[in-house]
């Protein structure tokens, strides 16, 4: 079954207060086409998880600069200075979380897991509000699975039914995401009829995504 939507079929179901997993790390990998989207639906009040919130020029900060964003969890926010002093007036609640355990928590969610014992950020602010074990002999935090309402991926290739191919580096966090949100949306660079992409070489199955857009055709 075909998974090709239209962009009005995908700006219909944003909706104001969401959590939005976007794909990328500082903007290789994100999903350019569908972020228009999320600003020309005229949503706010959206928590961005993301690994780093771009540069306010390009399409993944232009949701900090647009004012659409409410809370972000990221693991770095210094590239877009926007972010920061929207964080200092009290406009935006923005959560770090150290890389690794940002992909952990993630995967963790997208496995069925309860969550991941990791000791990074033990003694630090990192450990505020969060249970730590004691094991063998080493303390770790409990670190919960982390899910949003929809991912916004990007994809080098896709078939029709939503097997993902990516790019290099440009795989980086969408595969993490494909599988951590309840409604995944790939915009994809070229999207084959079933049957022509090489199975060995698809990185996320069809089965974890949902919509599949090519701002080619549309």
């Amino acid at each position: 079954m075909s998974k090709l939507v239209k962009k009005e079929t995908i700006i219909e179901q944003f909706e104001d207060g969401q959590s939005f997993m976007v794909g990328g790390f500082m903007e290789v990998g994100a999903p350019e086409n569908l972020l228009d989207l999320v600003i020309e639906s005229d949503v706010k009040d959206l928590t961005l998880i993301t690994n780093d919130t771009g540069f306010p020029e390009k399409k993944l900060g232009s949701l900090i600069v647009n004012k659409l964003i409410s809370g972000v969890i990221a693991s770095h926010v210094g590239t877009n200075p926007e972010t920061g002093k929207q964080m200092n007036q009290g406009e935006i609640d923005v959560e770090l979380i150290p890389q690794g355990t940002l992909a952990e928590r993630i995967r963790s969610k997208g496995a069925g897991l309860g969550g991941i014992l990791t000791p990074t950020g033990v003694g630090t602010v990192v450990e505020e509000n969060k249970k730590k074990i004691s094991l063998d002999g080493e303390e770790y935090l409990l670190e919960k699975p982390l899910g949003a309402d929809i991912a916004l991926l990007k994809a080098w290739k896709a078939d029709e039914t939503g097997n993902l191919i990516y790019r290099y580096a440009a795989r980086n966090f969408n595969p993490l995401m494909a599988m951590a949100a309840d409604l995944v949306i790939v915009e994809a660079e070229e999207i084959l009829p079933v049957g022509k992409l090489d199975p060995n070489k698809i990185m996320t199955p069809g089965i974890f995504v949902d919509q599949i857009i090519s701002f080619s055709n549309n």
